[in-house]
This record gives structure tokens, sequence and C-alpha cells, in this order.
């Protein structure tokens, strides 16, 4: 039977909106097709191994939640994730799970913390919030779907020449509200702004990703389709929405 580990990293500290939703539904799509998910939460202090793992997922957190980590990172855990990127693990990233992946966070009044430099991008903190419904298209190396969300946050990420985001925005703000683009796809790393959580209501992404460490552990891989027809008029009913402008309304 094929298996994917995957490895949650700091699930304690690092889930807002519902970011564990991701670990479920990547679970579960991949037990309804007879592949074995074996979860580890790996948190602050905690000595694994994260060469053995398959898959990560890292949530997102407010600022001083991000700071915590820093001392845990230093410890040694972020040269691991940098190897584990290097070695071209799979990651999904969200929000400051995702700015954790760059060079560094500068606060909006100058303090900056550095981070783990897995991918050239740094993110500055603004004095506005960046918050709503939003959609962005995919990139054809990431899968080509398109992929509805929500997003809140006050920092602006700015992607190092030749880095390629994970997508291009089609209504709200993503990574800086200013060039158009959202995310990051570098080598497997897959970083996003967008909470709710994101891998339940886009179900061409998460097989994109299931996919994506099931290749590189095994080679060449396909997924059987599963009927999504309950997730794909989720999807399908609030990209509407984001589009006319109506996502979040009382209607």
């Amino acid at each position: 039977m094929s298996e994917l580990k995957i490895c949650h990293l700091y699930p304690e500290v690092l889930n807002l909106y519902g970011d564990r939703g991701n670990i479920l539904c990547m679970t579960k799509r991949l037990q309804w097709r007879g592949i074995r998910a074996e979860v580890a939460r790996v948190g602050i202090g905690d000595r694994a191994s994260l060469a053995d793992f398959d898959l990560f997922f890292i949530g997102g957190g407010q600022d001083f939640e991000q700071e915590v980590l820093l001392e845990d990172l230093k410890a040694g855990k972020g040269e691991e994730i940098r190897a584990a990127v290097r070695d071209g693990k799979t990651f999904l990233t969200i929000c400051g799970g995702y700015q954790m992946m760059g060079h560094y966070y500068q606060t909006h009044d100058g303090v900056k913390c550095e981070f783990l430099g897995a991918a050239d991008f740094y993110t500055v903190g603004g004095d506005k919030r960046m918050i709503g419904n939003y959609a962005f298209a995919l990139g054809e190396d990431s899968g080509g779907s398109t992929v509805v969300g929500f997003e809140n946050h006050s920092g602006r990420t700015y992607l190092g020449d030749g880095v390629k985001p994970l997508g291009k925005v089609i209504r709200g703000f993503g990574n800086n509200g200013e060039d158009g683009t959202e995310g990051i796809h570098d080598r497997n790393l897959f970083g996003s702004y967008s909470h709710g959580p994101i891998l339940p209501k886009n179900p061409e992404f998460c097989d994109f990703l299931l996919e994506t460490a099931l290749c590189r552990k095994y080679g060449a891989f396909q997924l059987e389709p599963l009927q999504d027809g309950f997730e794909k008029a989720a999807h399908d009913s609030v990209l509407e929405k984001v589009e006319n402008g109506t996502a979040g309304r009382d209607d």
C-alpha cells in the first residue's frame, strides 16, 4: 500500500482560521483512494527527524507567535526545514507559516525578525490590513486551477528576482496588494495567504499537492479521480461571489 508521512509543524501556535482543516482534507482524500496517511504533530521543543516525512504543513499565526518560534528554529529545526525544502519535499505553508520561509519579517515600526531563508523573499508589515474573500489563478506548474480563499494580513510579501508566485490575483490583495501576485511556488514549496482552510474548497489544488509528494516518493504517480460534486459546487459558488464583489455580504 502506498503511503504519505505528513508533518504538521507547530500546530499549537500556527492554526488561525481552522488551518488544521488542510490536514484533515489531505488525509481524507488519500484514505478515500486507499492510500495510507500518517500524520505527526511536531511542536516547539519536539525532536523528530524531519527527513522522515514526505509532506509538511505549516499554518498561520500572529506576529508574536512567529517570534516565539525563532529560538526553536535556531536550535536545529530551521536547518532541517531548509534541508527538506532543498531535497524537494512538498510544503504547504499558510500566512505566518509562509512568511516564516522567507528571509525576514520587518514590522511596521522597523523591528526585523530573521527567518529561515528557505526561499528568496521577504515580508514588511504595513499599517493597514488586507482582508477579505479573494481568488487567484494558479500557474500551470502549480496545477492551473482557480483557488478561492480568505486573506487577513498586514504583511506585504515581495518575491526575489526569478522566484515564481503561486498564482495571479483575480480579485483581492495577494502578496502585497501591488503587483498582482499571490503566494510562492519554489521547488516543491508552496506558500499562500489563503486561510479558511484553503484545501477543502479547492480539491484540484489539494490533489496537485498530494500527487507532487507521491511522485517525489514513488516516481510517476497518478491519483484516481474522486466524486467532487459538493466541493466544486462550494468552490464555484464562492468564486462567483468573489468575482461579483458580493462575497461576505448577508444576502
